[in-house]
């Protein structure tokens, strides 16, 4: 099996050309900018260096359209301006990847600074009610292994899909065994083919129905529908028992790696699906007295968390862009006494 020596974002953009990655549209933005840089070397991908990030996803819905596996990549406040067509691609319909390398924010922020920012963005980010499919991986070898996964729920889905990085995992040079994942095929006819209507309007049978609540709940129905059967095909998680630990800590991407150092003293559990949220985190933090979330943000998973297992979780926030282990010990150390002892609520 072939290895290699591969940056983060070299590692995506191998596993996007084996996947059969058709277009690439984007903008360049630190640090996410070798993904485009790496693949205009590819002769045969189309890249296209557009004038922002919004003419770079609808220039990908459109490509799509016309029967490519496409994808953008972009950091925080691009993928900002891509949210009005994030939506118009869940209403459309639409398989694409959308790789958001996070740094630090709001707005343009500290642009060499990893971070986490997005994840509230990356699932409500957007107008109206969708239901996005999204992943989050901690290592080179696994954007490379997620980027299959992103590529294929799309074509599953018939919808956006994004693969969430950082700063830390997208620039760090790690060893990758280079595996031919599965790949999906592509999921319909281009546009043109068929007799397919496609539109950002509510639609019954491909046809827009514009005046009609009860078309507009049904038409949700099968979009949620839809997200969810193919997520439970991508049902990834890591979890790290502990029998003599009281506390869970949950944490991913980047951070992960370094809460890994903990695993003596806690038990570890780390969603790779943010979202739709994984329902086995249920059981698993049912077993504990103490939940308590790391994140490089405010807060944004936390609360998810709580309205997942309806009990209070504690809350290490570490925004900034920088991971201290001794900080983080003695956070979870002052943390860990203030929490009340509780067990799940069914």
């Amino acid at each position: 099996m072939l290895k290699q020596l591969l940056q983060g974002n070299q590692a995506i953009v191998q596993a996007a050309e084996r996947a059969g990655l058709g277009l690439f549209a984007g903008y360049p933005i630190t640090p996410a900018s070798e993904i485009l840089h790496e693949l205009v070397e590819r002769k045969d991908i189309k890249v296209l260096q557009m004038e922002d990030e919004i003419a770079s996803i609808n220039a990908c819905i459109g490509a799509s359209l016309a029967g490519l596996k496409v994808m953008t990549a972009t950091s925080g406040p691009g993928f900002s301006l891509m949210q009005e067509s994030i939506g118009l691609a869940h209403m459309m319909e639409i398989p694409m990847v959308i790789i958001d390398v996070q740094r630090v924010g709001p707005s343009t922020g500290m642009p060499t600074f990893p971070a986490q920012g997005d994840i509230i963005q990356a699932r409500h980010g957007s107008h109206g009610d969708y239901f996005p499919i999204i992943f989050y991986p901690n290592s080179v070898e696994e954007l490379y292994r997620y980027t299959f996964s992103a590529f294929n729920a799309a074509e599953e889905s018939l919808s956006p899909v994004i693969l969430l990085s950082d700063g830390y995992i997208s620039h760090l040079y790690e060893t990758v065994e280079l595996k031919d994942y599965p790949i999906a095929q592509r999921s319909r006819s281009p546009l043109g083919t068929s007799n397919r209507h496609f539109t950002g309007l509510t639609h019954r049978d491909s046809k827009p129905v514009t005046s009609s609540p009860e078309t507009h709940r049904d038409l949700l129905a099968q979009l949620q529908k839809k997200c969810m059967e193919t997520s439970r095909n991508y049902n990834f998680y890591e979890y790290m028992e502990n029998t003599e630990a009281d506390t869970l800590l949950i944490a991913f991407g980047a951070l992960s790696r370094a809460v890994y150092q903990f695993k003596d003293k806690y038990a570890l559990f780390r969603p790779i699906r943010l979202f739709p949220m994984t329902e086995e985190l249920k059981d698993v933090a049912s077993r504990y007295e103490h939940i308590v979330v790391l994140e490089m943000n405010a807060g944004q998973y936390c609360y998810q968390v709580e309205r997942l297992i309806h009990r209070e979780v504690g809350l290490v926030s570490l925004p900034g862009g920088q991971i201290d282990i001794k900080e983080i010990n003695d956070r979870l150390q002052g943390l860990r006494q203030k929490l009340p002892k509780q067990v799940s609520v069914s």
